[in-house]
């Protein structure tokens, strides 16, 4: 079973070209020109198990929105092709992940139906550079183009670095458990018999 994707998604302000292996170790190549959303894909590789390459070119002399959005949008999709119909999968994976005062929770269902619900209070904070509000864009993306549903909560923190790593550590958590495949199944994990 050959579980990776490749996308080109090129538009007046971005160019990105990505590759995702949903059977990988971890590995991540990333190089965004955002040097935070670089380390946090980083970690959602690490703790995803997928090995994840990004380069992308964006108008950063705008802001850094297009840029983030646009590789959430692109990772939805590999995501998706990379999973195909689903056979086999667990469908469903959950993660509390804590980092010091952090805690972040996230529960994720790969039902073919778009649906995000993020519990944060990141609108008008920055980590370094990088505004908080940008993390439910990208889930937002993300979420839209993978046809899955994803509630994220941050239950506590006062860091916002911690706070925005806790939400993509958990994110990776609940999808290295949700597309891992499930050795007792044989077929689509739905009574309906399709996702």
């Amino acid at each position: 079973m050959n579980r990776t994707a490749k996308i080109h998604r090129k538009t007046g302000e971005t160019n990105i070209e990505l590759t995702v292996n949903l059977d990988g170790t971890g590995q991540a190549k990333i190089e965004t020109g955002i040097g935070f959303f670089d380390h946090m894909l980083h970690l959602l590789a690490v703790h995803s198990l997928m090995d994840i390459s990004v380069k992308a070119a964006g108008d950063l002399h705008v802001d850094m929105h297009h840029t983030v959005e646009d590789i959430g949008i692109a990772l939805g999709d590999a995501l998706g092709s990379a999973l195909g119909d689903k056979s086999g999968i667990h469908r469903y994976g959950m993660a509390y992940v804590p980092l010091d005062e952090s805690l972040a929770r996230c529960v994720i269902d790969f039902c073919g139906r778009s649906f995000l619900y993020f519990e944060h209070e990141l609108n008008g904070t920055f980590a370094g550079q990088f505004p908080g509000e940008l993390v439910e864009d990208f889930l937002q993306a993300f979420v839209n183009n993978g046809q899955f549903t994803l509630h994220c909560d941050i239950i506590r923190g006062r860091n916002v670095h911690h706070m925005i790593e806790v939400v993509f550590k958990s994110l990776g958590q609940s999808i290295r458990r949700a597309v891992s495949i499930d050795r007792l199944r044989t077929g689509i994990p739905s009574s309906k018999g399709v996702l």
